[in-house]
Parts: structure tokens; C-alpha cells; sequence
């Protein structure tokens, strides 16, 4: 027994040590970044990614624990040179493509890009249906009153009397009526409104 903890101890300190997470897939493809290079080009990777706690937030906005770690290993994935397509589709193999705050050009999603625009166009076309059937649309069969007209109602009849005598000057409220100044037809600075 004790030969086998001595050859296992052996072989541990012989065996390589890790510095970083294991990753699984094809080795970086880019150069790696430091400083501020490395900086924003991890608030724009992890600004691409959904929180999956908080969902509604990208990893770069969220508060969360989860969110935090996941920005943790964006940046060390830049560090080591993976390039931004390769540390999202590595997040989308361990979370789904949900992960992605921006859906790929693929499959069902085209409804997601295409379905607004779609949306848009099929209302300015009944928009425009609506305005051409109303703009075509007969002229009412019935006029417009004259200005001299009065309502069938006594007493609005009355009322519209005096408006127009207080409003347009005009006396007993008809126009070019009985004292009217010369014949003109307007009020009393002699123009119509």
C-alpha cells in the first residue's frame, strides 16, 4: 500500500500543473491581450453575454456572483489568446444558445431579426390601405350649414343670436342687419373671421 501512495506521489509531482481552467476544444487562435487591451476587450465579450441568474442583464452589467465569474473567465480566456467567437460558442456549449444576448443568423432565429421589420412593413401597409379607402371616400351627403343657419332649438337658437352679435358685431346677430354700418359685412372693424 505504501509503494502505491509513494508511485502516486511520484507521478503528481512529475505530471504538469494547470494554471488556469480547463478548457476543452481547440487551443487559442489569437495572441494573447494584457492591460487595457485586455480591459475592454472583456467589457465587450462579457457585454455579449446574458446573465443567467438575471436574466434581463448582460455578464458585464450584472451584479451577480455568476455573472462576476463569468467575466472572471472571459478575461482569462483573452488573456490566454482565444478570440471572441471562440469564448462565446464555449459559453453556448455550457449554457445553451440562450447565453448569447445576441441570437446567431440561424434556423428559427430569423424571426427574432426578421419579425419587427416584418411587423413594421405589414402595418405601414394597412396604415396606407386605411388612408387610400378614406382619402376615395364619397363626399358627405349632407352640406355644411350655411352661416346664416340657426338650430332648431328656440332657446339655442337665442344663443347663437347673441354670440354672433357679441362676436361679430353684428345686430340681432344677422348679418347685414338692422343697423348695420354700411352695408358691410363684417364686424366691427369691417373684416370677416
Amino acid at each position: 500500500m505504501r509503494a502505491v501512495i509513494t508511485l502516486a506521489l511520484a507521478l503528481a509531482s512529475v505530471a504538469p500543473a494547470s494554471s488556469g481552467p480547463a478548457t476543452s476544444g481547440p487551443p487559442p487562435s489569437g495572441p494573447p491581450l494584457s492591460g487595457q487591451a485586455l480591459d475592454a476587450r472583456t467589457e465587450s465579450v462579457a457585454s455579449l453575454l446574458r446573465c443567467p441568474v438575471c436574466q434581463g442583464l448582460s455578464v458585464a452589467d450584472s451584479p451577480a456572483t455568476m455573472a462576476r465569474n463569468m467575466k472572471a473567465e472571459v478575461r482569462e480566456k483573452l488573456a490566454a489568446g482565444y478570440q471572441q467567437e471562440e469564448i462565446l460558442a464555449g459559453f453556448e456549449r455550457s449554457y445553451g444558445e440562450f447565453v448569447r444576448l445576441e441570437p446567431t443568423l440561424h434556423g428559427v432565429n430569423w424571426l427574432v431579426w426578421a419579425g419587427p421589420i416584418a411587423g413594421l412593413l405589414i402595418g405601414a401597409l394597412v396604415v396606407g390601405a386605411v388612408l387610400r379607402r378614406t382619402g376615395r371616400a364619397p363626399a358627405a351627403a349632407e352640406e355644411l350649414p350655411s352661416r346664416h343657419t340657426l338650430p332648431d332649438d328656440p332657446r339655442l337658437a337665442v344663443a347663437v343670436l347673441r354670440v354672433r352679435e357679441l362676436a361679430y358685431g353684428w345686430p340681432g346677430g344677422i348679418e347685414g342687419g338692422p343697423g348695420a354700418r354700411g352695408g358691410e359685412s363684417g364686424g366691427p372693424a369691417g373684416s370677416r373671421s
